[in-house]
């Protein structure tokens, strides 16, 4: 597949999409192959999508591994939507809103599908392979943490039962976010101090709905009510400190840090993974427990494959695969040579055998 990661700004109409556009329930929204239109990428901007990956014949032979299949990403997000709109519509009545007791048994069901593709992935995870538009951040936000907690879950050598609370846990941890008043939930800019007031309490929301339902682990719950928690006291609800947070929510934690990070949000551009990774290590033993940091950072792609950068040489190009285990180290074609002329036959550097090379610049997509 030729393809070249880029901002959505630098995107012109006519240009060809390389990798599907989904929707908030997990359907194609838009095929690889289409041809983009000026009002297209026009309703892309409103839901706040930063980058597409679009086809570029000097990158022909990228291989992009996605983390799950499309029926698994399908199933998850109709779990996740099912659920958080059921606690919409019904905010008051929290008891009645999982009657049936059939969230645990779907839950367990789409997390172990989760499970066993991410321990079958070979490569390091890149979420931006896979584009999902959404008018509600929440839902996609919730699937992103869930892969990201599961396969650092996997990473650190937690049991199978251990993966599966803490899936279900990162699926649910914003679930709370539903009893919030959309003018707060939905307020396109920053909130206010009065209104990021009301938004805290949606850790003790989610917490109090799952801990009600006997087909989701008390643990699973503790994920919602802890993941804003922080090492060093200053996180909410409860200002707990180091081991009084569960593990579970310390990891949570840290790929819901991540995933918010690398978002792009209408009031803060996203960073670029190795530049939310920058953040995180920067609040080690502070605020995030290192152990899930480091692992964090060997599980994702730090730099996405198709991402334009540039060497201490001056020489640039794309990136083209990653070296798992090394992700500061990936595999880099040149496009372009220190004057910045286009190379006649571009050439590769593999960064892992090559430390004297760095990438000192990326294109920001922004």
């Amino acid at each position: 597949m030729d393809m070249r990661l880029t901002s959505i700004h630098k995107i012109r109409p006519g240009d060809t999409l390389a990798r599907p556009i989904y929707a908030e329930n997990g359907t194609v929204l838009v095929g690889a192959g289409v041809e983009l239109t000026q009002r297209m990428l026009d309703r892309l901007k409103q839901m706040n999508i930063a980058t597409l990956y679009i086809q570029d014949k000097r990158t022909d032979d990228i291989v992009l591994e996605t983390p799950v299949s499309e029926q698994t990403r399908r199933e998850a997000m109709s779990v996740i939507q099912t659920a958080f709109r059921s606690v919409h519509e019904f905010p008051h009545k929290w008891q009645q809103v999982f009657s049936d007791k059939q969230l645990g048994r779907q839950l367990r069901q789409v997390l172990s599908r989760v499970s066993d593709e991410l321990r079958a992935c070979r490569s390091a995870m890149n979420l931006l392979a896979d584009v999902c538009a959404s008018d509600h951040y929440i839902f996609s936000h919730s699937f992103n943490v869930t892969l990201y907690a599961t396969a650092l879950a996997i990473k650190s050598g937690f049991s199978e039962r251990e993966v599966l609370e803490i899936g279900i846990g990162a699926m649910m941890h914003d679930i709370g976010k539903m009893a919030i008043p959309d003018e707060i939930l939905k307020k396109p800019n920053r909130l206010t101090p009065e209104e990021y007031e009301v938004m805290k309490k949606h850790a003790e929301y989610g917490f109090e709905l799952l801990r009600r339902q006997e087909d989701i682990p008390l643990l699973s719950a503790h994920c919602a009510y802890q993941h804003h928690e922080r090492l060093n006291g200053t996180g909410y609800p409860r200002r707990l400190k180091g081991g009084e947070i569960h593990p579970y929510a310390q990891l949570v934690a840290v790929c819901d840090v991540f995933d918010a990070l690398t978002t792009h949000r209408i009031y803060r551009p996203s960073l670029l993974p190795h530049e939310a990774m920058e953040k995180l290590f920067a609040g080690t033993e502070t605020l995030f427990a290192k152990p899930f940091v480091e692992c964090m950072r060997d599980t994702i792609s730090l730099y996405p494959l198709g991402l334009s950068v540039t060497l201490n040489t001056g020489e640039s190009g794309v990136v083209v695969d990653s070296n798992k285990g090394m992700p500061s180290r990936p595999i880099v074609r040149i496009l372009y040579d220190e004057k910045g002329e286009p190379v006649a036959s571009p050439y590769e550097y593999d960064l892992s055998k090559r430390l004297q090379l760095m990438i000192v610049a990326c294109d920001g997509l922004v």
